[in-house]
């Protein structure tokens, strides 16, 4: 009997939908999932007559396999894929490999890495984009882990993730250990990022400019067609055309309080822990936060006042002006995530490939858009690029959408309406091309009250001083370390 080139672990939507995609391109897969009954639904259902066996134990699994074994795990992140590796090890042979294709924390993936190749075995971390529709007609991946396991892999991955206009699969790898992981979480944050600016756009048209669902969709549906073309401008100008069946707009039934799974704050912490400014999807994650408080929100607007909205100038320019906010703030968004992959990339070793990783999201993801082109061009043009702002399309973008991007936040904080992300996008971009900012006092006060030292304007970088400014404080200076 034929042996299965791939087996997978759990029948969830994303787990069946990828045996799908892996059958339709050729490949035979063996399934399992803890609960049999799953296992046999499937089978019986979707998968029946095609290239895809049952199994009821993970002996049975691993036994069905080619050599190396690839056993893929679409299971919830955590404990449980600890568990799982657990099980697997003692079951497969030297050189096969372990795939974990779940939004899993990049140190963890960096951790079982270094556990499974310890134990003679290969391991993949892979962030999967594109949801349900992806998984099934041909996701983004994001793969890292163990470079030997690559070649193996690569068949697999590269028939079934999407492509872009001239075939290039999006999938490539993308580093040593956690790094496909990281990528994948950085994938997420500016996800955070684009779908609140959106809402940002979507809240001033309706709040400020007084339109209706269907005047907004016909903007969106425009917005489309031009610079912004992008799965989530393509999914909001379809979300605002549905009717309820009342006939009604059935985004406004919808409870405003949004979920979260975790990928956002990781990116946030991780944007701490490397001392970079990723401000705007910061605000997006803590803008979700804010939107959770609904009771206390309601409680608090029947209390605290504001300026009631009221727009007087040209709608269509202002719509335009929307535009531009959206468009340049999402560029900050991207130029902040790529800041931080950088800094990673430093701190952990990896080699990323910056325009490979925008060609990666060029298809099949969430974020997927028409202007991650540019970004490639960007980094193929000039790969040891600090800042996606300096680059000469970006830099010419921006001085285009400015003066819009600053009506825009301007109206909006007269008026009352919260822009958290693209104030947050308008204040980077104010500070980054800042050649001055008010540091200098910061570090007077550092080292008024803690002796933290500073450097001079007049003397050489990494000479540091202390004032005595009260006279009573004495010439003991705190030593130097950043937290």
């Amino acid at each position: 009997m034929k042996k299965s080139d791939i087996g997978l672990i759990g029948l969830a939507v994303m787990g069946e939908n990828l045996v799908m995609n892996m059958e339709s391109k050729g490949f035979t897969v063996t399934v399992y999932n803890r609960t049999a009954e799953k296992v046999e639904k499937f089978i019986n259902g979707r998968a029946k007559g095609k290239n895809i066996v049952g199994a009821y134990s993970l002996e049975e699994l691993v036994s069905t396999l080619e050599k190396p074994r690839k056993v893929m795990m679409m299971i919830k992140a955590g404990q449980a894929v600890d568990d799982m590796i657990n099980q697997l090890v003692p079951l497969l042979e030297e050189g096969d490999i372990i795939i974990d294709g779940g939004n899993s924390h990049f140190p963890d993936t960096a951790r079982r890495t270094a556990f499974v190749e310890s134990k003679g075995l290969l391991y993949i971390g892979t962030g999967v984009s594109g949801g349900e529709e992806g998984a099934l007609k041909g996701p983004s991946m994001m793969p890292g882990g163990s470079p030997a396991a690559w070649e193996s892999v690569k068949p697999i991955f590269q028939s079934i993730c999407a492509k872009v206009e001239d075939g290039t699969p999006c999938c490539d790898w993308v580093g040593e250990n956690g790094a496909g992981h990281f990528v994948k979480m950085v994938h997420n944050g500016i996800e955070y990022g684009d779908m609140q600016l959106i809402c940002e756009a979507y809240q001033l048209m309706r709040d400020l400019l007084g339109m209706s669902a269907d005047e907004m969709h016909e903007v969106f549906a425009k917005w489309n067609t031009e610079e912004l073309d992008s799965y989530l401008i393509e999914i909001t100008r379809d979300i605002l055309a549905y009717k309820d069946e009342d006939g009604k707009p059935i985004v406004d039934k919808i409870l405003d309080t949004a979920g979260q799974k975790g990928t956002g704050k990781w990116t946030g912490i991780a944007a701490l822990d490397e001392g970079i400014p990723l401000t705007l999807i910061g605000e997006a994650v803590f803008s979700r936060c804010l939107s959770a408080m609904k009771e206390e929100r309601v409680g608090a607007s029947k209390v605290l006042s504001g300026p009631a909205p009221v727009f007087e100038g040209d709608k269509a320019k202002f719509i335009d002006d929307i535009k531009n906010a959206l468009f340049a703030s999402k560029i900050v968004s991207y130029a902040q995530g790529y800041t931080l992959m950088r800094s990673a990339a430093k701190t952990y070793g990896w080699n990323l490939n910056y325009g490979g990783i925008a060609l990666m999201w060029r298809g099949g993801c969430i974020i997927r858009s028409v202007f991650l082109g540019k970004i490639k061009e960007a980094y193929d043009n000039n790969p040891a690029l600090t800042n996606l702002l300096l680059d000469p399309y970006f830099k010419g973008v921006m001085d285009t959408a400015q003066a819009g991007w600053r009506r825009v936040c301007a109206a909006a904080l007269t008026n009352g309406i919260p822009l958290p992300a693209m104030t947050a996008a308008l204040g980077y971009y104010d500070g980054y091309r800042c050649e001055n900012l008010p540091a200098n006092l910061l570090q007077a006060q550092r080292d008024y009250f803690g002796a933290h030292t500073y450097e001079r304007t007049d003397r050489p970088r990494g000479e540091f001083f202390h004032t005595n400014w009260t006279g009573e404080g004495g010439n003991t200076a705190a030593t130097q370390y950043n937290a």
